[in-house]
């Protein structure tokens, strides 16, 4: 079934003398780039710089660690398909065109998986992160609950035989869990006082008073005229199709503006990075990661390895590598998945207005009944309450 999957995904058309064809998977290489992979498979490097500069920039997108897919014939080990994941909802596809000037084409396609909303819920007899773990073999499962409960609760006050639940979205691609998984909903009971957060709008986590709880702020990092383009997964066109999204947000700024740390962090990378040109990274907690490109060139001191606070001037806004004028790109990553940092960067807590706050209620109220049929099963198996849980609340879809 997995080879299966992978062959409708490549979605090529072989002739009746042409399967002898082997699906072979690779880890991408830290440091490796994407003429890197083009040499490996032999691949004229005119496939590159032939591109325009948004998609060599997207070139530029593929992080070490990401597993990627080819096609390749299995007589003469021509490749005849790539699939190489950008973020967790795009991937690059390149394909044998011999109707092309260097013999393939260069495209970007939505990353083929389906969600499936689970539950769980657990006594404890250890910290929520190893009961979570041995429960679901999910360790950025683990991980997510406790950042939910970063800001409203200190999870490490918890004791044995105090009570969790969680209800969340998992994606899964090829059979296997994919991604980051999303918690909807989370319910702590500790000294018999229960406390629960909801996820409501983009990704923020909210108590059940509707009170957002702050979990990662950023800060603006440049001071900027406007902004030059916004980040867009860009799954489907409605007229054109699916479309190359842009991972990240464009600050238009002079030539030489100061470019501060978003937050406090360690610089994983200092230097050239492909499209991007002059680069710097910073690893942040909870699996955060920023980049800011295009600078034209680094403050004093900056280097790999060394640790900045937030507010900290780490470059200068400038035009190196593929930029069309002066301006930084700021990409946000949260365990490698690309994701908008306009709707992180903020400087105070969101307020619901009048309207979001009746949505909100009802929203929690639905969540709140769900948890508790949860928890009235916590004596089942997780994968048994799992299923049962599905069947009664069935929202999945192919995506």
């Amino acid at each position: 079934m997995r080879f299966l999957g992978l062959m409708m995904c490549f979605m090529i058309a072989l002739s009746a003398n042409s399967f002898a064809a082997v699906v072979q998977e690779g880890i991408w290489g830290n440091g490796v780039t994407f003429l890197d992979f083009l040499d490996k498979h032999k691949i004229p490097q005119n496939l590159y710089y032939n591109l325009s500069p948004e998609d060599k920039e997207l070139a530029t997108e593929v992080i070490s660690g990401n597993k990627y897919f080819i096609l390749k014939d299995d007589k003469n080990g021509q490749l005849l398909q790539a699939l190489i994941p950008i973020g967790e909802d795009n991937q690059i596809h390149i394909v044998k065109d011999d109707s092309t000037e260097n013999g393939y084409h260069f495209g970007t396609i939505p990353v083929q998986f389906f969600q499936k909303q689970q539950s769980i819920a657990l006594e404890l007899s250890n910290s929520p992160y190893h009961e979570i773990t041995k429960a679901t073999n999910d360790t950025r499962l683990a991980n997510e609950f406790a950042i939910a409960f970063k800001q409203s609760f200190n999870i490490n006050n918890l004791q044995v035989k105090d009570k969790i639940a969680l209800i969340y979205n998992r994606k899964y691609r090829l059979g296997a869990p994919y991604g980051s998984p999303e918690i909807v909903a989370a319910f702590v009971n500790t000294r018999n006082k229960p406390y629960y957060v909801f996820a409501y709008k983009d990704g923020r986590y909210y108590n059940e008073k509707g009170e957002e709880l702050a979990r990662f702020l950023l800060t603006n990092p440049v001071r900027y005229t406007r902004i030059s383009s916004r980040f867009s997964n860009a799954r489907k066109h409605p007229i054109l199709g699916y479309k190359r999204p842009h991972l990240g947000v464009d600050y238009a700024a002079k030539k030489g503006t100061p470019v501060h740390a978003a937050g406090d962090g360690k610089i994983t990378f200092v230097g050239n990075k492909g499209g991007y040109g002059r680069t710097v990274i910073i690893n942040h907690t909870d699996g955060f990661k920023t980049l800011y490109a295009h600078l034209n060139g680094y403050a004093k001191g900056i280097r790999s390895g060394q640790f900045v606070k937030q507010g900290k001037i780490i470059a200068y806004v400038g035009n190196s590598g593929l930029s069309t004028g002066p301006h930084l790109h700021l990409g946000l990553y949260k365990h490698g998945r690309a994701i908008n940092p306009l709707k992180s960067v903020k400087v105070a807590k969101r307020v619901l207005n009048k309207n979001e706050i009746k949505e909100f209620n009802l929203l929690a109220v639905d969540y709140k009944a769900r948890i508790q049929e949860v928890l009235a099963q916590e004596n089942l198996p997780f994968y048994e309450k799992a299923v049962e849980y599905l069947a009664k609340h069935d929202t999945n879809k192919d995506l």
